[in-house]
């Protein structure tokens, strides 16, 4: 739990293992307020997040009654309501460019590395368990073994997770760095000349790939053999994510 330095009355229901709810964290940091986090257990999470929204979906934020989901709708809410230090320019130009690479950052960047990162770590539960419990009831580490293998299997239908869709998402994922190494030579940011949330949104959803420090979670020192050489591969193309979550997360 963060400590809070505003009585801002912010709660996250969230995955710390999950990078669409790392970047809601790092949005939350970046403007400097408090929240208290409920760390839920995959799986058993979605009773309750269905109550609250009608989706089994996280992130979602409560302020204040108001409930807010979707990560890129969450960074809106928190530019409205609290303006300082904001993420999303204020020229109406900049503005659309950061939410046009956001909204890349989700469909090419997310989807993909969550893609490719779970089919294999799925058949690693030793290793995911605890990326699944942590910070989560004091119960998840006697239930998660219990449930591992449905969740499993479920999350595999519901991402379509196979053989030839990993490598169709890795492929994507490759054209989607590359055609972000391109547009970075030379630049700082990918809007402007100041840290947006496309910047925010790019960092964060390589974060498990790049199994970045600042993320949330105690990432394992390697990961399994295959994810660990798709990790090292994009390493020398993704440095300006790393930079990022050194200089602003």
């Amino acid at each position: 739990m963060q400590a809070p330095e505003k009585n801002t009355m912010l709660t996250l229901y969230q995955f710390p293992i999950s990078h669409y709810c790392e970047k809601v964290r790092w949005a939350l940091a970046y403007k400097k307020l408090g929240y208290r986090t409920v760390n839920l257990l995959p799986g058993l999470h979605m009773a309750r997040i269905t109550k609250l929204t009608g989706s089994s979906s996280v992130p979602v934020l409560i302020h204040d009654g108001k409930v807010i989901k979707n990560s890129s709708d969450i960074i809106d809410y928190l530019d409205e309501h609290f303006p300082e230090s904001p993420l999303t320019p204020a020229d109406q130009a900049l503005r659309q460019e950061s939410i046009e690479w956001e909204k890349f950052a989700d469909e090419q960047i997310g989807m993909m590395v969550r893609a490719v990162c779970y089919h294999v770590l799925l058949d690693h539960p030793a290793m995911l368990m605890p990326l699944f419990t942590a910070g989560g009831p004091w119960y998840g580490r006697f239930v998660m073994p219990v449930i591992y293998s449905k969740l499993s299997n479920t999350m595999r239908s519901k991402m379509k997770l196979n053989q030839r869709t990993s490598q169709i998402a890795l492929k994507q994922l490759g054209r989607a760095i590359d055609k972000l190494d391109v547009h970075l030579q030379n630049r700082e940011f990918l809007v402007g000349d100041r840290f947006t949330r496309a910047d925010l949104a790019v960092a964060s959803l390589l974060g498990p790939l790049c199994k970045a420090e600042k993320y949330g979670v105690d990432w394992p020192q390697q990961f399994p053999e295959s994810l660990e050489k798709i990790s090292e591969g994009f390493a020398g193309k993704t440095a300006w994510a790393k930079r990022w979550y050194a200089d602003y997360r």
